[in-house]
């Protein structure tokens, strides 16, 4: 069917009225909500109190000097705040909607996902941060906003209403805007296709969110110690795993990577003293300089890398340095705090260090892990010190000195990052809490429910690291478990880190970790989950093509 000389405004009208049975180039309409219109309700709330705006004209709802704008823009529907006088603290947009209670809902994560994301029925006390998708099976429609946003943002749903929540306080009081006009996000949504999967949906909806994501040059593999001593090897020990680790990838081609985590910096005599990032600790290596160390792993043939945690304070920085909520954190609005973060990834670019994993931003900036968030990323009463920036707009803020001070070679790793706000920045993003070493449930779940439920986030977003197969000498976790980990990773098409200790390896490993560095290596297509909708750790998947079964 086809409606010639209609602009695009017609052709999405007539694409809302049809019926389940009519389609428009392939999508079909059947229980797809508009919500990219003007709302039916919005309500603010500011530090003196709750109140409700209403619509002064077209696009423009206001009370009491607070405006909220609704205008098209692109492929959206653009949200901006105006609120000189007052302090706000969020907003609340609500669209009148009929949503199936039979069908099923899936929403994202704040930042990493820990392990409970899941298709689940309608549900209207469930937080659904920044997007969600819904399905009957067969048919699957995404809402959401762009990447990018300048506020926290979830979403509600029950039967008759979808509410979007948006948090644009300043740490946990209201955001002091003046006489700025805040773009607080985009509004999207995608109408599904007949003919297509969920997950093919799903990563079709994360291409409308992020129009411009940065991606790695090549896939990325390769090794981190991690889950070898988390957090007590030596320089030793490291160059040896990186000689395992170029004996076992292929000889020419696109080069592993080596990283160091936590543990190779200076933190004091005693641990006391943590935020150093100018020197090694002396348990790593009492006299090898980081130059050099890394200059010993490229001569190897592996691309060297790094763990920073940014805003970890040091015993010798000021008072007005560090965050009004916790003083043994920096406050990275301050200035001062921003320059020494630039400074610190200048040095390990200067260094010869190819990729930097960052780590505990959000953690350090909101006192609360992921899952502990619910609808409030962060408690109430404190500020950054600059209390015009919403969180969002300082989570980017920061983001954007990690990116532009390690240059544009340096792979970035956000780890604890919020992806709504790294989209478009870092080439990567841990998608997922820690794995383990040491405990196979932890890997299950952790790893093969946020690969599951993130992958349509893959060279959508960013390159997503569901983190590594790992095992510590004691070989506490199974081989007959941690070897499918390690062959589902391996080809996902997703990036792959292994954290194997040279000395634990028998044969058999070996000839697995070849087989998965040589997989890993190069492009594949991304494996998809195919029972998902029934499974919060998905047993069956397509990997290159074919159908696959785990034993989880």
């Amino acid at each position: 069917m086809t409606y010639p000389n209609l602009g695009f405004i017609a052709i999405f009208a007539l694409l809302l009225r049809a019926t389940a049975a009519g389609a428009v180039t392939g999508f079909e309409t059947k229980q797809f909500q508009n919500i990219q219109r003007e709302p039916d309700s919005v309500s603010v709330v500011t530090e003196v109190g709750a109140f409700d705006l209403h619509a002064e004209a077209k696009g423009l709802w206001s009370a009491d000097h607070v405006k909220v704008r609704f205008h098209s823009q692109g492929n959206g529907l653009a949200i901006t705040l105006t609120a000189p006088g007052a302090a706000m603290k969020s907003l609340q947009i609500r669209w009148q909607a009929s949503l199936a209670p039979d069908w099923k809902y899936l929403g994202d994560a704040w930042e990493r996902a820990y392990g409970d994301l899941e298709w689940k029925p309608l549900d209207a006390k469930r937080i659904l941060p920044w997007y969600f998708l819904a399905s009957d099976g067969n048919l699957t429609h995404g809402y959401g906003l762009k990447t990018g946003p300048s506020a926290l943002v979830h979403w509600t749903t029950e039967e008759h209403g979808i509410t979007l929540h948006a948090d644009v306080r300043c740490g946990g009081m209201g955001v002091q805007l003046g006489q700025r006009e805040l773009d607080v996000g985009t509004v999207v949504s995608r109408c599904g296709r007949s003919n297509e999967t969920p997950f093919a949906a799903a990563r079709a909806f994360c291409e409308v969110m992020c129009p411009h994501p940065r991606l790695p040059k090549s896939p990325v593999y390769g090794f981190n110690d991690w889950y070898c001593t988390y957090g007590h090897d030596t320089a030793d020990k490291f160059l040896a795993n990186v000689t395992n680790l170029v004996a076992l990838a292929p000889q020419a081609g696109n080069r592993p990577y080596a990283v160091v985590d936590d543990g190779w910096q200076w933190k004091g005599q005693h641990g006391e003293n943590p935020g150093q990032w100018n020197r090694t600790d002396p348990h790593f290596d009492k006299t090898l300089a980081m130059p050099d160390f890394a200059a010993k792993v490229a001569a190897m043939g592996a691309k060297p890398g790094l763990w920073y945690r940014p805003l970890i304070a040091s015993a010798d920085q000021p008072r007005a340095w560090r965050l009004q909520r916790d003083d043994s954190i920096l406050d990275p609005t301050v200035p001062e705090v921003r320059a020494q973060i630039r400074a610190t990834m200048s040095r390990f670019r200067s260094w010869g260090f190819q990729l930097v994993k960052h780590d505990y931003t959000t953690f350090d900036i909101c006192g609360r892990w992921g899952n502990q968030m619910g609808g409030q990323v962060t408690p109430d009463g404190w500020a950054f010190a600059d209390r015009s920036r919403t969180t969002a707009e300082v989570i980017r803020d920061l983001y954007h000195d990690i990116r532009e001070a390690a240059g544009e070679h340096t792979l970035i790793i956000g780890c604890n990052t919020v992806g709504h706000l790294a989209a478009g920045i870092f080439e990567m993003q841990r998608i997922g809490d820690d794995t383990s070493g040491r405990e196979w449930n932890r890997t299950r779940d952790m790893g093969v429910n946020c690969l599951a439920f993130r992958a349509p986030q893959q060279g959508t977003f960013f390159a997503v690291d569901a983190d590594c197969a790992g095992q510590v000498a004691s070989n506490s976790v199974a081989w007959e478990k941690n070897s499918q980990w390690l062959d589902l990773l391996a080809r996902s098409g997703t990036p792959l880190f292994v954290s194997f200790p040279r000395e634990t390896l028998n044969s058999e490993q070996e000839t697995a970790l070849r087989a998965a560095l040589q997989a890993a290596s190069r492009r594949q297509p991304l494996a998809e989950p195919l029972d998902w909708q029934i499974r919060r750790t998905p047993e069956a998947w397509r990997v290159d093509g074919q159908p696959a079964r785990f034993a989880w």
